[in-house]
């Protein structure tokens, strides 16, 4: 096991340095960089807005002093060759170093953590709600395989994954955030003004009534996957030689299904168990965010692409590059968890 995990670890590297790599030679040729918007404002033209890109505002370097230019490579790190720009920036890495953002001007981490509030708010909410009401619902479609109850709530969860998560979205805003209909629910952010005023009741009463229409919108469509994942799972198991040798035996059908059925059929569950949890944090966000205005770390990294905020761009695709592959890592560990039979030879 502990060679295992040394390998794993070992393969990491490679492929951090590949995604890396791929990213910061893709950047070396995308026009209207730092260097690039700060000549366009010198020239009095301006970066043309944050959607409308600075690839599109930067018309060449006239009348701007050349030794400026040189100071203004200087200034963001452009005044090396580009292998030396990378071997600089992965020793950085590797001190956990992720610089600073050009348009911010602070710290990568810094930034990260301001915008973690918003992304843990609704990646936990939308993994454990998925796992609470999914996991439940497929053994009990799984016991009652091929009844109506099994019909009806396929085809409500299929309805609700078929429905993209920002199209529920803009309906819940028109229907009970102010809309043409009901204002129930607030249109942005995940606190009220006053929230520092108010009791710790009213305080989490405050954020529920927030996150409410901003998980919704992202729930919905993750059910089917799980529900239909895990009826499949225990209908796989119900099946087997053992469960009808445990029932011949005359064993209690609750006992077959929680002592000898549950724990094989998780296996599939649990395994992707850690995938789940990270992705809820960073993926699938972004358009939730914006529709809702909240700054999380989906609309940091799209901003970042836009503003060719670089650092921000190249550090957070670390971090998150990292993360997925020590997540990839746990849930093959979580084989041997779930079933000790297992083997990393």
């Amino acid at each position: 096991m502990l060679v295992y995990i040394l390998k794993r670890v070992l393969l990491m590297i490679p492929t951090l340095l590949g995604v890396l790599l791929v990213t910061f030679a893709v950047i070396q040729f995308v026009p209207g960089g730092p260097v690039e918007q700060v000549m366009s404002q010198l020239q009095g033209r301006g970066t043309g807005g944050e959607g409308a890109g600075p690839a599109t505002a930067y018309r060449g370097r006239q009348g701007v002093d050349p030794a400026q230019v040189e100071e203004l490579k200087k200034l963001y790190g452009f005044d090396k060759p580009a292998h030396e720009r990378f071997i600089d920036m992965v020793g950085a890495y590797a001190r956990f170093d992720l610089g600073q953002s050009f348009v911010h001007h602070k710290a990568v981490w810094d930034l990260v953590k301001e915008k973690l509030p918003v992304s843990i708010s609704l990646g936990l909410w939308t993994f454990f709600l998925s796992y609470l009401v999914s996991v439940p619902l497929g053994i009990a479609k799984a016991v009652r395989a091929g009844s109506r109850f099994d019909f009806v709530t396929s085809l409500l969860v299929l309805v609700g994954y078929a429905i993209p998560g920002f199209v529920l979205g803009v309906a819940l805003l028109v229907l009970f955030g102010g809309g043409s209909f009901l204002q129930w629910f607030p249109l942005r952010g995940l606190t009220s003004a006053n929230w520092a005023e108010l009791s710790t009741a009213g305080k989490v009463t405050d954020y529920l009534w927030h996150i409410a229409m901003p998980v919704t919108a992202s729930v919905l469509g993750s059910f089917a996957v799980i529900t239909m994942l895990t009826k499949n799972a225990f209908l796989d198991e119900i099946r087997k030689q053992y469960v009808l040798t445990a029932r011949a035996k005359g064993l209690d059908e609750r006992k077959v299904l929680w002592k000898h059925v549950f724990r094989n059929a998780l296996i599939p569950l649990v395994t992707g168990f850690p995938a789940a949890f990270i992705g809820a944090f960073f993926t699938g966000s972004l358009l939730i965010e914006t529709l809702f205005s909240l700054d999380g770390l989906g609309l940091l990294s799209y901003q970042s692409v836009l503003r060719r905020d670089y650092p921000v761009v190249l550090g957070t695709l670390y971090l998150f590059t990292l993360i997925g592959l020590l997540t990839k890592l746990i849930s093959d560990l979580c084989y041997v968890w779930v079933d000790p039979r297992v083997k990393f030879d």
